[in-house]
C-alpha cells in the first residue's frame, strides 16, 4: 500500500515538473516569506489580514445564504426569516455574514489610520493608499447595497432616505436616484439591483482592487519610519524581522481571535430581522446604519447643496491626501499638523455619530428624562410635561 502511495506521489510530481519550473515557483514563494520586515512593525500591521480574513467570510457565508435567498419583494424577508429560524444553522450564517459586515468596515478604517498615523502612504506608495481607500469606499458601498436586501422595515426606509441624499446631487442627481432604484420608488427593481451589484458587481471588483493592493505591499515593501529617500534597505537581521514565522504568527494569533469575536458576537449580540418593509407605514426618525450615521448628520446643519458639497470632500481629501501631504517625515511625532487634523476628523466623526444617534430620541440619564432634537441636542423633560402629552 506504501509502495503504491509513493509511487502515486512519484507520478503527480513528475507530472508538474513536466509543464512548471517549480524551482523556480519555490523560489519566488521562498523569497516572498523570508522577505524581512522593518523592526517597528507589529500587532497594528495586522489589521490587513484581519480585513482580507473578513472578506473571505463575507464570500463564502454569502454563498450559503444564496442557497435559501430570494430577491423579490414577496420572498426576500420571508427567504431570510426561513434561513433564521428553518434552515440548518442558518442563523448563524445569517449573524456572522452581518456582524461579518460591520467588523469589515471597523477594521478596514483601523487599518487606513494605522497607515495614515505611520505615513505609510507617503512616496513611493501613493498607488498603494489609493487602492486602500478604493476599497474601504467600495466596502461601504457593499454594507448599502447589502442592508436592503432582508426587506425589513429599517431597510426600506434607510435605502428611501439614502437614495433621496443622491438624489438632491445637483444636475445629476435625479438620474442617480432613478438608476438605484429602478424607478421612481424603491421597490422591486431596486433590490433586483442592490442584488446584482452586492451579489456579482462588488465581490468580483473588491477581489480585483485586493489583488492590485496586495501586489503593490509584497513589490514595494512595509514601509520604515525613516523620511521620504532615507529608507534603510537593511538586511542586517538586527533591524529587521523576518516576515515568516515571526509575522505570520501574529496575524495567525490575531485571525483566531477576530474568528471567536465574530462568533461570540453572532451568538450573544444576534441582529434582529424586524418586520417586512411596508411603504405605507414610515418609522419615527429613520436613520441610516452606523458607518454612514456621522456624514447624514452633517448634512442636518447645512442647505442641502452645500451639505452635499461638504460630504463629497471627505472620500476626495482621502485620496488625494498623500498628494497633499507633501512632507518628508513619517514618524508622527515630527508631523503634528498632520496627526492634529486626523484627529480632529476622527473627533468630528465619533462627535457627529454620536449626536446622530441620539438626534430624536429620548434617553433617561442620571434619573433624568431628556428629549434629544433632531441635532442631537438634550432638552429636559420634566414630569408635568410628560403628563400632559399622554405619556
Amino acid at each position: 500500500m506504501k509502495l503504491k502511495r509513493d509511487a502515486m506521489k512519484k507520478i503527480v510530481k513528475q507530472w508538474f515538473y513536466d509543464r512548471f519550473d517549480v524551482e523556480k515557483l519555490s523560489k519566488l514563494l521562498g523569497e516572498q516569506l523570508r522577505k524581512p520586515l522593518p523592526k517597528h512593525i507589529g500587532w497594528f500591521h495586522t489589521f490587513g489580514s484581519m480585513a482580507l480574513f473578513l472578506f473571505v467570510s463575507q464570500v463564502l457565508t454569502g454563498m450559503l445564504l444564496l442557497l435559501y435567498y430570494r430577491p423579490t419583494v414577496d420572498e426576500a424577508f420571508g427567504s431570510v426569516k426561513f434561513i433564521m429560524t428553518t434552515a440548518n444553522q442558518g442563523w448563524l450564517y445569517r449573524q456572522v455574514h452581518a456582524w461579518g459586515a460591520n467588523l469589515m468596515i471597523v477594521v478596514v478604517f483601523l487599518h487606513m489610520l494605522r497607515t495614515f498615523v505611520t505615513g505609510s502612504f507617503k512616496k513611493p506608495r501613493e498607488l498603494t493608499w489609493v487602492t486602500g481607500v478604493t476599497l474601504f469606499i467600495f466596502t461601504l458601498i457593499f454594507g448599502f447595497t447589502g442592508y436592503l436586501l432582508p426587506w425589513n422595515q429599517l431597510a426600506y426606509w434607510a435605502t428611501t432616505v439614502g437614495t433621496e441624499v443622491a438624489g438632491a446631487v445637483p444636475w445629476v442627481g435625479m438620474f442617480i436616484k432613478t438608476m438605484l432604484r429602478g424607478g421612481s420608488m424603491v421597490g422591486g427593481e431596486t433590490i433586483s439591483r442592490f442584488f446584482v451589484c452586492h451579489v456579482i458587481l462588488l465581490p468580483w471588483a473588491l477581489a480585483f482592487i485586493i489583488f492590485i493592493h496586495l501586489f503593490l505591499v509584497r513589490y514595494q515593501g512595509m514601509s520604515t519610519l525613516d523620511p521620504v529617500g532615507s529608507e534603510k534597505d537593511s538586511k542586517d537581521a538586527k533591524e529587521t524581522i523576518p516576515f515568516f514565522p515571526d509575522h505570520v504568527l501574529k496575524e495567525g494569533i490575531v485571525l483566531f481571535l477576530l474568528l471567536g469575536i465574530l462568533v461570540t458576537l453572532s451568538v450573544l449580540a444576534p441582529f434582529d430581522l424586524g418586520e417586512k418593509a411596508d411603504p405605507l407605514q414610515t418609522p419615527y426618525a429613520i436613520k441610516p446604519e452606523w458607518y454612514f450615521l456621522p456624514m447624514y448628520h452633517v448634512l442636518k446643519y447645512f442647505p442641502k447643496l452645500a451639505g452635499i458639497f461638504v460630504v463629497s470632500l471627505a472620500p476626495l481629501v482621502l485620496i488625494i491626501w498623500p498628494f497633499i501631504d507633501r512632507s518628508r517625515q513619517r514618524h508622527p511625532l515630527k508631523r503634528p499638523v498632520s496627526i492634529t487634523f486626523g484627529a480632529l476628523v476622527v473627533f468630528s466623526l465619533l462627535i457627529f455619530g454620536l449626536l446622530g444617534y441620539f438626534a430624536e430620541t429620548k434617553q433617561t440619564i442620571l434619573g433624568k428624562t431628556y428629549e434629544f432634537d433632531i441635532y442631537g441636542m438634550p432638552h429636559p423633560i420634566s414630569a408635568e410635561t410628560t403628563v400632559q402629552k399622554g405619556e
